[in-house]
């Protein structure tokens, strides 16, 4: 629709809707002409033209005479001519001094206009010495103003404020380099420092759209340049790598068009939801075990680390020509092969890497032994980029880079930032051929937030952290076994290589083994070390399956695990690494229970091994030593030891095992003070020894009490991390449940911890779980990665129990379900083991027949598999 047909728009009876229709119909007309196998400039480019002819039709409709005495200009990305479909329209309204009421109704009808036909307008209105004032104060509103533009109006005023914004006066060119400096690095610090997140940002992500915005309005305040093809008039960069930044550029272009298509909305973020589309959208089909969308996000993530790299170097060029003064741009001789300038390494002649090869890695070892240099230097940086392929097999196999490369691993300061920086620059994927495999490989699941090269520099910076007495109060655990690791090398090198199989089809822990053993030999590490690195990477999941599946209070549990590992030694070199390993896959999943839980599997088995592995802790000295440690807490609490026995007179060993002194002592006090009457007993402590709050139950058994406890939690939010069945010999229950809110926090608020008791005993009075509003949603993120649910059988060592392991999706009552599932069984649940990874439920249950005897039967298994799958199926 022309201008003319804006105007004419006015005259009819809904100019609203004849509007909406006509901005409708320019976003589908783009969209019919979009093709993602080519840049969408000139779709960017009409868009923008399309709302100048709207603006300036509803300028002079609603101003009428006075539209020509002020000023309304396009700023940010409209004013540089790039409009995706459903963008914000930036503008600026700059008034003149003769400002009149009338002017301000028609201002007030000329915003609500563009409201009410849904353009979202970012509208700002000033004169021209406010406008000047804000652009002072503000750095981001004189960056918008750099690319302003007159759409229509009075252009005397338009010119006047561009004059001003334009005098340096108003932000050098330092003072407005340091401010984007400063803006990048909080911007980067939202996404933890990484463009390798698993929904990330086309636009303000790192290596993003934003990334090469910040060169242009850099380079543009200082040179007044017109377009970033000037960067190579100014020597900035050579034609081939400014082709290449445009290609990238063209690329996320590419990429925001079709999710403003796709979601008809400003969407500029890769979301789960959009992905299997966009990869479709843009060609990429499976092959060979590698899915489509795996494929699209590496092109994704390999695009961005492209900007990423290309923006470093440019803002350090740009750093060099508008900070340092000549004096600080003079080479300081370092070694022969290089020099500092400005801070930055540089090579002292060009074919330095052509005639010293193994210089590709002196040059990192250099800047870990020098703190005070920053970096590397740009021309240094397309140097290393252009040598890659002499790191061939030859320099692989020199001992020489061999070790250098150990070096690297083994200096006492700045291994994570080389590391990354070796990765940023293709070094690290040159010098290990199988790290290359799993460069910017995503793992298409909820637990894993990061690419598998990404998620393995976390682990290294996160065990680099346990070193630190500056991040000592993170971890103080892990911060004091640290100190009795002699050789941290040995962990880095396990933490590099433990999930390096990833992708590969196979058990990437066998795999990743055997790739480890092969690096060990070519870089001559003694046989010992070789050792507990391939242990390591065999191994690093051990301990976090044997804390999350497995009853740890069974001694038994916990000798079969101190066997696994051997020596302190080696449980020390685990832990930790499980530790790390655990908080670098998703931060988010990390909290008191399970540092709790690690920790106290850690205390356990360091003292299975240091009693010794042929004198394991028998049942009974553990029951006995922890009644005696409750009793003597009870007695300082004055609880006779009458009320004492009485109360255990009917608990079963295993309750003394599975059990600590400390919580024996509150059940126990508790069981004492109540009488049959006020049963069911139901208690809350907020605050446990494994940072969860427990949720205690006594009461007459009753096969639905478990069905009705887990229901009823889940209705009130909480997530339930281990729930522990015991019943007496005289029927009666004690169960009890760790849980945390569903945010992961513990439980804060007295009248919260009130409402759950309460609601948990009328449910268990009235049989029947709480019906008032679940509030456990499952993630958006969660509908996009369906597990298929896995019902297996296991038989336990000791022979008491049939366990019965559960992977399915988790989702909202899922053990409530379960519950009522054993009910119908007729099955006894003795324990259960709750886990879950990402949207990915691991639960464990421990069941017999009424009888107390497993479920050996094959065709009993198959009923019960059978009646659990059904269930699971209907709770959809």
């Amino acid at each position: 629709m022309t201008e003319y047909l804006f105007a004419e728009a006015f005259a009819e009876t809904n100019p609203i809707s004849a509007f909406k229709v006509a901005i409708a119909g320019e976003n589908a007309r783009l969209k019919q002409r979009f093709t993602p196998a080519q840049s969408p400039a000139d779709l960017l480019g009409e868009k923008a033209r399309f709302i100048d002819s709207l603006l300036s039709a509803c300028w002079t409709h609603f101003l009428a005479d006075e539209a020509a005495h002020q000023a309304l200009i396009a700023t940010g990305g409209y004013g540089r001519g790039e409009l995706f479909p459903h963008s914000d329209i930036d503008i600026l309204i700059v008034l003149n001094q003769a400002f009149t009421d009338k002017i301000q109704d028609g201002l007030s009808a000329f915003s609500n206009f563009l409201w009410d036909i849904g353009l979202k307008p970012g509208l700002r209105t000033c004169f021209t010495n406010e406008c000047v004032a804000f652009a002072l104060q503000d750095q981001t509103i004189f960056t918008s103003l750099l690319e302003m533009r007159l759409i229509s109006g009075n252009r005397d005023l338009f010119e006047t404020l561009a004059k001003q914004i334009i005098n340096t006066q108003l932000w050098s060119s330092e003072k407005f380099f340091l401010a984007k400096m400063s803006e990048q690095e909080q911007r980067y610090g939202k996404f933890h420092d990484t463009a390798y997140n698993l929904e990330p940002n086309i636009k303000e992500g790192p290596g993003g759209l934003r990334d090469i915005q910040v060169i242009g309005w850099v380079f543009k305040h200082h040179y007044n340049a017109q377009s970033l093809r000037e960067l190579i008039n100014y020597g900035f960069l050579p034609r081939a790598e400014y082709d290449n930044l445009v290609a990238a550029r063209d690329i996320l272009w590419r990429l925001r068009f079709a999710l403003h298509c796709l979601t008809n909305r400003c969407e500029d973020r890769l979301l789960f939801d959009h992905q299997r589309e966009m990869a479709e959208l843009f060609g990429y089909t499976d092959q060979h075990g590698n899915p489509d969308v795996e494929q699209f996000m590496q092109f994704f993530f390999k695009t961005v680390v492209d900007i990423e790299r290309l923006n470093e170097m440019l803002l350090q060029l740009l750093n060099e020509r508008l900070i340092n003064n000549q004096e600080a741009l003079t080479p300081s001789p370092i070694t022969a092969n290089f020099s500092s300038i400005a801070g930055y390494l540089e090579v002292s002649r060009e074919d330095v890497f052509q005639n010293h090869p193994l210089a590709l890695l002196e040059i990192f070892l250099l800047l870990q032994q020098s703190p005070s240099l920053k970096g590397i230097r740009a021309g240094t940086i397309r140097l290393i980029r252009k040598s890659l392929a002499l790191i061939d097999d030859q320099f692989r196999r020199n001992k020489q880079a061999n070790r250098l490369f150990i070096e690297i691993l083994r200096q006492p300061r700045g291994i994570t930032h080389q590391l990354k920086r070796m990765n940023r620059y293709g070094v690290l994927a040159a010098y290990l051929p199988d790290f290359a495999n799993i460069v910017a490989r995503m793992q298409y699941d909820l637990f894993h937030i990061y690419t598998v090269d990404e998620h393995t520099l976390f682990v290294i910076r996160n065990l680099r952290r346990f070193a630190l007495d500056k991040h000592s109060k993170e971890l103080p655990f892990c911060n004091n076994i640290f100190l009795l690791t002699p050789k941290p090398d040995v962990l880095y090198i396990a933490a590099l290589f433990h999930d390096i199989a990833k992708g590969r089809g196979g058990d990437h822990s066998t795999l990743g083994e055997n790739i480890a053993l092969d690096f060990c030999r070519q870089h001559d590490l003694s046989g010992q070390d070789s050792k507990l690195i391939t242990w390591l990477v065999r191994h690093h999941l051990l301990m976090s399956m044997t804390a999350q599946r497995k009853d740890i209070s069974d001694p038994d549990v916990i000798h079969t695990f101190a066997l696994q590992v051997g020596s302190i030694e080696y449980l020390n070199y685990l832990y930790l690494l499980t530790v790390a390993d655990i908080r670098a896959t998703n931060p988010s999943l990390w909290n008191a229970w399970k540092d709790a839980l690690l920790k106290d599997l850690y205390i356990a088995t360091h003292r299975a091994l240091h009693r010794g592995l042929q004198n394991p802790v028998a049942r009974s000295e553990r029951i006995k030593e922890t009644q005696q440690e409750a009793k003597r807490e009870l007695l300082k609490l004055g609880i006779a030891e009458s009320a004492i026995s009485k109360s255990w007179q009917h608990l079963s060993d295993d309750y003394f095992l599975r059990y600590s002194a400390d919580e024996i002592a509150w059940h126990t006090i508790a069981i004492a003070a109540s009488n049959e009457r006020e049963l069911p007993l139901v208690l809350l402590r907020p605050q446990t020894q494994r940072g969860s709050a427990e949720i205690f139950v006594y009461a007459r058994d009753e096969a639905q009490i478990f069905s009705i406890c887990t229901a009823t939690l889940d209705h009130l939010g909480l997530t339930i991390l281990d729930a522990r069945i015991i019943t007496t010999e005289d029927q009666y229950i004690l169960n009890s449940f760790q849980v945390l809110e569903q945010s992961g926090e513990a439980i804060n608020d007295l009248y919260r911890e009130i409402h759950i008791c309460d609601t948990l005993r009328q449910g268990l009075i009235n049989k029947k779980a709480s019906l008032s509003k679940n509030i456990h949603k499952q993630s958006r993120q969660a509908r996009h990665f369906p597990i298929e649910t896995s019902v297996t059988f296991l038989d336990n060592p000791s022979g008491k129990h049939t366990t019965i392991e559960l992977i399915t999706t988790d989702r909202a009552g899922l053990l409530s379900t379960i519950g009522r599932a054993f009910i119908e069984l007729n099955i006894k649940l003795h324990d259960a083991k709750i886990t879950t990874i990402g949207s990915r439920a691991e639960d464990m249950f421990y069941v017999t027949d009424q009888n107390n005897q497993p479920l050996n039967d094959e065709q009993e298994r198959q009923r019960i598999r059978d009646t659990i799958l059904r269930y699971l199926s209907t709770s959809h």
